[in-house]
Order: C-alpha cells, then sequence, then structure tokens
C-alpha cells in the first residue's frame, strides 16, 4: 500500500500545510467515512462540522479555514479539484491488456486489427470491421460488419457496436453499452398493427467520448445519429435515432433523447431529463433533473419542471405553490366576512 506524509502530499498539491507533516496517510476517504491513515476533504461550510467527528487523519481544507484542529490540515484554492488530485496519489494501478489476441476471439478473415491491439476472450469481430492501434476489447464485446473504432479505445465487457457505425479515438464503453441498435421505428396499419420501418443509418461519435453502462445509442432510420467530441454520457441513457448532440455536451443518468432532436455543445442534461423529438437545445443549455422538454430552449437557458420552464420561473411558481396552505386560510377568512355581510351578522374578527 503505498504511503506519503501529509507534508508530501501538501507539497504535491502546492498547498499550505498547517500541522504535523509526518502523519502517515496510506489512502483517502470521505469526511464521514474516512479511518485512521486516510485523508479527506471539506469543500463547503456546512460540512465544516463533520471536522469535529471524521476519524480521518488529515484533511484537506479551503484557503479560508480558521478551524482549530488536532489532524493537520492542508489549505488550497479548489478542495475538490485537488482531491481529485490527491486520490490519483493512492489509486491502484491501472489494469493492464498486453498486445495480442485471445484463442476465444472470433475475428472474421477481412476485419483490420491495428498494431498493439488488445482483443479478449470471446469477442467477436465482424466482416470488414476496423480497430484502430492500440485499442482494448477486454472480453465478450461484439464489433459488427464494417464497423470502426478509433485508436487507444476501450471496450469494456458486454459492450457492442453495432454494424457500420463509425467511433473516432480514445473513445470509453462501459459494461453493456449498445451503439447502433435500431432506432425505434414502426408503420401502423387502420387495425393499429405495427410493421417495422428498416433502420438503415448509422451512428457516427467523434473523438474523446465516454459512454456509460447500458446506454444505447440508436442508429438513423436515414443518414445517421451523431455524437459530436468530447460528449459525456451517464449509466442509462437512451440517444433516439437521428439525434445529433453537439461536442462537449453531458448527459446525466437516464436521461432520454427522443428522435431527431439536436443537442447543442457544451449543454448539460441532468438525470432523468427528458426532451421531445424534431426540438432543439441550444448551446451551453442547462436542463434540471426530472424536466421535460417539449419545446425549443434557447442558448444558456437553465430550465426546470414539466414541462421546463426556464429556473427562475420555477422557483417562483413552487414559492407560490408552498404558500398554499397560507392562501386557503385567507380565503376562508375571507368567505366567513363575506357571508356575515350578507347575513348582516356581527363580522368576525379578521
Amino acid at each position: 500500500m503505498a504511503s506519503m506524509t501529509a507534508g508530501e502530499i501538501a507539497a504535491r498539491v502546492g498547498g499550505e500545510l498547517v500541522g504535523d507533516a509526518s502523519v502517515a496517510i496510506q489512502g483517502v476517504g470521505g469526511i464521514r467515512y474516512a479511518g485512521p491513515g486516510e485523508i479527506a476533504y471539506i469543500s463547503q461550510s456546512r460540512y465544516s462540522g463533520d471536522a469535529d467527528t471524521t476519524r480521518a487523519s488529515a484533511l484537506v481544507v479551503g484557503r479560508d479555514w480558521v478551524k482549530p484542529l488536532v489532524i493537520p490540515v492542508i489549505k488550497v484554492d479548489k478542495p475538490e479539484d485537488v482531491f481529485t488530485t490527491v486520490a490519483q496519489l493512492f489509486a491502484p494501478p491501472p489494469v493492464a491488456y498486453p498486445p495480442g489476441i485471445h484463442p476465444t476471439a472470433v475475428i472474421a478473415a477481412g476485419a483490420c486489427i491495428g498494431h498493439d491491439v488488445h482483443i479478449g476472450p470471446y469477442c467477436v469481430i465482424g466482416e470488414g470491421a476496423s480497430i484502430g492501434d492500440r485499442s482494448v476489447l477486454v472480453g465478450h464485446n461484439v464489433v459488427g460488419a464494417h464497423a470502426v473504432l478509433g485508436a487507444d479505445s476501450l471496450l469494456y465487457p458486454l459492450s457492442s457496436l453495432r454494424e457500420h457505425v463509425r467511433i473516432g479515438d480514445r473513445f470509453i464503453a462501459h459494461n453493456g453499452a449498445v451503439i447502433g441498435s435500431d432506432g425505434f421505428g414502426y408503420q401502423a396499419d387502420a387495425k393499429g398493427v405495427r410493421t417495422k420501418i428498416p433502420q438503415i443509418g448509422t451512428v457516427e461519435i467523434g473523438d474523446d467520448v465516454e459512454i456509460g453502462a447500458n446506454s444505447a445509442i440508436d442508429r438513423a432510420r436515414f443518414g445517421k445519429t451523431t455524437i459530436g467530441h468530447g460528449v459525456k454520457i451517464d449509466n442509462l441513457v437512451q440517444v433516439a435515432h437521428n439525434v445529433i448532440i453537439g461536442d462537449h455536451a453531458v448527459l446525466v443518468s437516464q436521461v432520454g433523447i427522443a428522435g431527431s432532436a439536436t443537442i447543442g455543445h457544451h449543454a448539460i442534461l441532468a438525470g432523468q431529463a427528458g426532451v421531445a423529438g424534431h426540438i432543439t437545445i441550444g448551446h451551453h443549455a442547462v436542463i434540471g433533473a426530472q424536466s421535460g422538454v417539449t419545446k425549443d430552449l434557447a442558448p444558456h437557458s437553465f430550465t426546470l419542471g414539466f414541462p421546463a420552464i426556464a429556473q427562475k420561473e420555477f422557483a417562483q411558481n413552487q414559492a407560490n405553490v408552498n404558500r398554499l396552505p397560507e392562501l386557503k386560510k385567507k380565503i376562508a377568512a375571507l368567505e366567513s366576512r363575506i357571508k356575515a355581510l350578507e347575513s348582516g351578522s356581527h363580522l368576525p374578527e379578521a
């Protein structure tokens, strides 16, 4: 197990150490769960009380920290960001995947395999498929016919690339992700019987994209579903046919995007947000968790609720909802006074 002193950690992150520099640290943990020999962090003042009860041996805190503690603290500008660096100091080395092809892998004769590629157990590579240099297929992966996977990419077990999809460099797909599954398209007859519409398009994904576990990116009905450079997609996300997602957009867990919607670059869709089909979300727009978007959103907008409205308006509406019990009492009192006036009896006190 790696071990560093509090002083060594402070030096590595450019922090100001207050306390015993010789305290040994062997790992990291959360402020409420860290134990002896671990370092934790506090990034918000509301958690400062946890510093009195933590079992951690050291803390990373903000520059404005003034509370005296018996354990050493490392003052930095951005505790949360710096703690990521601290965690990396104690992280185990990444799993190595040496170049080579496992004997159980099935690779079509016409597939193109780049240099220093790792293809793990029970992978299947289709005819005409291409795997870029130094890419890793950990195991039980399927790369369909004529699919293209760029260089330095990583497919975790049971992720699949369907036929004809094209993916850029440094791509990561986590377990169970499916790229290029059929779009959800059916034609209903007069009796409501649905016949499948052939989904003959494809999916194109840019460089530096990461897709979470059990997420699905559907192929286009015609043309292509497009995921831009640097897009980050969380677990359990559904991207429907012919959707366009701009560069560096973020889709958090359980987001669902209906067909032919366009998501602008650097947009953020929080957890369980839903976007209707054939609408446009502007660049840098933020859609709050569990929001349902039914119409176009302007660039740099921040929306919440269903149907999604501006965050400020949503907050005002919520405040009004919270006042309903009070308003109900006031209305009841006014009704009582009106009834008294109409009957000519003594008015109740306001």
